[in-house]
């Protein structure tokens, strides 16, 4: 009994030992993945040439052109006899869309043609009388006042009969007027005025209903103030749409609004982007799209994802992956680069690799770690 104690000493100590190379296994396993990459976490991407662009975003929306949206109204008073178009019909410049009750108007374009009737027979007579007192003179048969007579009356018959002429041609286009005829070619984006209700054209024109050319479109794009001095005319653009997500539209800018736009107290410019409709997609205004314009357009230059670019006290650099002889883990190279143009998903490299050179992509580990490019 008395080597008891001593036993039981021993096996403390052998615990203990365990203990302690447990300990230092696990802390050396844990410095190992430290040093290692995990190979699933990663991909190895090759340097590629392709075209790369710098472009600005922005908000915009789809706007009629200018003389593309036109509201038709009356330029006469009166009572709708008939309508003949509804929402949504397709129109061509000239045709009729509605008519106004026109029997006043035309009563008064009768009387105003028969004043001028009485006017010319007026003004014949006078001429015809004119005539002979002018051919009596020389007999002594008429003096030289009754010719100065008869020449007045012949000029007072002359303007009677114009300004009864010029009556005329005003009460026809009053009746004219009634018969609502559209400027443009188009489709009916609004109607207001219906069959049977009455206009009155005082002040305004009344609207009797909204023409509109959908194949005279344009986009507004709200490019905010610390973009706008980069935007000029004649830049490439595209812009999507809700509707056609999955669908870019080519464009163009066409013009930069000189006054600013606030909302919300953040200053916007708009930049006209212009556009040709496509045949096999609708659009229409008051669409809302996301609008990029190109800026800086780049051809075949070598390019990597934006993942793959790393940074170190302002230089940028990438990991290539290296061989170890043994099949042991290996540290990932480094490779310092200088960078160019970037888009939403690549860069461009301008020195530093060479096209078909690879490059990890991924939650990647070199000397102590390195911090992703975003």
């Amino acid at each position: 009994m008395q080597h008891a104690p001593q036993y039981r000493k021993k096996i403390a100590w052998a615990v203990l030992g365990i203990g302690l190379v447990a300990a230092t296994a696990a802390a050396l396993g844990r410095a190992r993945s430290s040093d290692t990459t995990d190979p699933s976490s990663i991909d190895v991407v090759r340097v590629t040439r392709r075209d790369i662009s710098s472009v600005v975003k922005a908000t915009g929306v789809i706007k009629p052109r200018v003389g593309a949206e036109v509201k038709v109204g009356s330029r006469i008073s009166g009572v709708v006899k008939r309508l003949y178009v509804q929402i949504g019909d397709t129109v061509t410049k000239g045709q009729l869309l509605a008519q106004l009750d026109e029997r006043d108007l035309v009563a008064r374009r009768d009387e105003a043609q028969a004043t001028l009737a009485q006017a010319e027979i007026t003004f014949r007579y006078a001429r015809i009388d004119l005539e002979r007192k002018r051919a009596l003179v020389p007999s002594g048969g008429m003096t030289t006042s009754d010719v100065e007579l008869a020449e007045r009356a012949e000029a007072v018959a002359e303007t009677q009969a114009n300004a009864a002429r010029a009556s005329l041609v005003f009460a026809a286009t009053q009746v004219e007027y009634a018969r609502i005829i559209a400027p443009i070619s188009g489709v009916v984006a609004s109607v207001s005025t219906q069959e049977g209700e009455t206009v009155a054209a005082s002040f305004a024109a009344p609207t009797f209903l909204t023409l509109l050319d959908p194949s005279r479109l344009e986009v507004w794009a709200y490019v905010d103030e610390t973009d706008i001095g980069r935007i000029k005319a004649g830049q490439p653009a595209q812009f999507t749409v809700d509707t056609y997500g999955d669908h870019a539209f080519e464009a163009k800018v066409s013009t930069v609004y000189p006054k600013a736009e606030i909302r919300d107290n953040v200053v916007d410019y708009v930049s006209v982007v212009t556009f040709t409709p496509p045949r096999d997609r609708t659009l229409r205004p008051e669409m809302t799209t996301t609008v990029r314009i190109a800026l800086d357009q780049r051809k075949g230059v070598l390019t990597v994802p934006i993942r793959a670019v790393r940074w170190e006290g302002g230089r940028a650099f990438v990991l290539s992956p290296r061989s170890s002889p043994g099949g042991a883990p290996a540290t990932p190279e480094r490779r310092w680069v200088t960078t160019g143009s970037r888009d939403d998903s690549f860069v461009e490299i301008v020195s530093g690799l060479r096209e078909g050179d690879a490059v990890l992509v991924g939650d990647v580990n070199a000397n102590g770690g390195a911090k992703s490019d975003s």
